[in-house]
């Protein structure tokens, strides 16, 4: 810090951060993430929907990666969120 070396980057509304060094503290962390998915119907770090929102991959290939899962919540939720982009306002992919 004295060299002026350390980069501090404050972490805005919507981010936690959860120390996982110990047993307790990991599992503490799992169920934080467990509560917030169930209360609030999403999944965190869902790659899919994470590169569908940055256009990554189309909605057409986040409804088929839901169906070849589609026996599992994981998949379930793909497929809804396929779903809620079909009937939301278009919202133009990242970059464009």
């Amino acid at each position: 810090m004295e060299r002026g070396d350390l980069y501090v980057e404050p972490l805005s509304r919507g981010y936690a951060w959860l120390d996982t060094g110990t047993h307790d503290s990991l599992l503490e962390a799992s169920e934080f993430v467990r509560t917030l998915q169930k209360r609030q119907g999403i999944r965190i770090a869902c790659l899919e929907e994470i590169a569908f929102s940055n256009g990554f991959i189309t909605r057409d290939q986040l409804l088929a990666r839901g169906r070849q899962l589609a026996k599992t919540d994981y998949g379930l939720y793909l497929i809804d969120v396929a779903e809620r982009a079909l009937h939301a306002p278009h919202r133009a992919p990242a970059g464009e």
